[in-house]
């Protein structure tokens, strides 16, 4: 976060002294791309009733935006935008007309954000237009023609305006104020999903039961085959069962190191930028070591974006289809009444894991993009309060590739003792194939 600041602190710097353009620096591709990761981070985090499938979707539209706002001015890529899901025609730039794409790119990160996270508080607002002012200097020095560059931030504005109407008719639109339907009738059955006495949210109501109705990015991902749950059964033999007891087990032996991990991925939407946002995260820490050039920045941002808001949509589909139980239901009554899981429940049907899908699937983009390999040290939470209830501390991880991260986002719901090892292994196979989808969009010319 720290580039945010130092460009915000320059914004107004600039605004009290007058200071002069010549004394400003320039800017790399990579820098002016995370800088706006990194407030999109910040937004999702500070913006009031958030919640991980709505963040999902708005990074799926702020990575697209990035990326369409830009492509035009790059021989060696194409739009996607014909090839996603009824997308109306987006805005062509002029081609006798001159661009400046930073610029289109600067102004169109900061109208959707505005615009995707319209709840957020003007104080918010009021710095995305300071970043945006604050950048716009030090990606500009080159450029002496202003028509220029008010023609290239009218076309990012656009562009980021047309893909918001476009986000206005997918179902999910404003979600923010239906997480918990109280009309819904919740199905009953053996082995259904019931709300829990320990849980993070006081609601009775499952989270966004109807968020797999919406309409996917890709339609590729909206025609996958709805993967099943084991069947039910309370006998000790079966698999079921034995699921369930391994939950049980593993509660009994945690490491610390499995507590940590337990706690650092659980990104509760209350205190973090939400497990969607932690891939947008991951992906910028894949960025700033690599330091590609704009276009393969606003792609890799694209790519992401995409797969994790399909990720989402999908695997509440599949959530609410199965609708499942947890083991703080299925263990008390049936293994030892006396558990209680070492993390609380979400407010919603266990299968498949959220986590697991949104680790499969930005891993998948990421593998494909840079290779499995990267040297990564995860300090998003460090400095966070010690967790009394559970008496654990935020420690930092470190991973060498991005399966391994994957893996870990997956099983440290297991460590918490919310997600069956079937439910984790299943999102990350289901996430692999949702990114499959992204990654085979026609994003470079032949």
């Amino acid at each position: 976060m720290r580039l945010i600041y130092i460009l915000m602190i320059t914004a107004i710097i600039g605004i009290f002294s007058g200071c002069s353009e010549e004394n400003v620096e320039p800017i790399a591709d990579h820098e002016l791309a995370t800088a706006w990761a990194d407030m999109t981070l910040y937004i999702t985090q500070h913006t009031g009733s958030n919640s991980p499938t709505y963040a999902s979707r708005c990074l799926g539209y702020i990575g697209l935006t990035m990326y369409e706002s830009i492509v035009h001015g790059y021989d060696s890529h194409q739009s996607i935008a014909p090839h996603l899901n009824e997308l109306p025609a987006l805005p062509q730039p002029d081609p006798s007309l001159d661009y400046h794409w930073p610029s289109a790119l600067n102004a169109g990160q900061a109208s959707i954000l505005k615009s995707i996270y319209n709840q957020t508080s003007d104080a918010n607002k009021l710095k995305i237009d300071s970043l945006a002012d604050a950048l716009q200097p030090r990606i500009s020095m080159d450029v002496s023609d202003r028509a220029t560059i008010q023609r290239s931030k009218e076309y990012g504005t656009a562009v980021a305006n047309a893909i918001f109407e476009w986000s206005k008719t997918d179902g999910g639109h404003r979600g923010y104020l239906k997480n918990f339907d109280k009309e819904w009738v919740h199905p009953e059955f053996p082995g259904s999903w019931k709300p829990p006495l320990f849980a993070q949210s006081f609601s009775h109501h499952p989270l966004h039961p109807h968020w797999g109705k919406n309409r996917t990015l890709l339609k590729e991902n909206s025609d996958l085959e709805i993967p099943k749950m084991l069947p039910y059964s309370t006998d000790p033999e079966s698999e079921y069962y034995q699921q369930f007891l391994t939950v049980y087990e593993k509660d009994k032996v945690l490491s610390q190191s499995e507590k940590e991990a337990a706690i650092w991925w659980g990104d509760d939407p209350d205190e973090s930028f939400t497990p969607p946002g932690h891939s947008y995260y991951i992906t910028t820490a894949a960025i700033r070591a690599h330091e590609p050039d704009l276009i393969h920045c606003a792609e890799t941002y694209a790519r992401v974006g995409l797969a994790v808001a399909d990720a989402f949509t999908n695997c509440w589909k599949w959530k609410y289809y199965n609708f499942s139980e947890r083991a703080n239901t299925f263990i008390p009554q049936h293994i030892d009444q006396e558990f209680e899981s070492f993390w609380p429940d979400p407010p919603f049907p266990a299968f498949p894991s959220g986590h697991a899908i949104n680790g499969g699937a930005s891993a998948g983009i990421l593998i494909e993009l840079y290779g499995d390999s990267i040297s990564f040290v995860d300090s998003s939470h460090v400095g966070r309060e010690r967790d009394h209830v559970r008496e654990v501390d935020f420690v930092a991880r470190e991973f060498s590739s991005f399966s391994q991260i994957a893996r870990e986002i997956a099983d440290s719901r297991f460590y918490g003792g919310i997600h069956i090892p079937y439910d984790n292994e299943v999102g990350l196979r289901e996430g692999q194939r949702i990114a499959d989808h992204v990654n085979q969009l026609p994003w470079r010319k032949k």
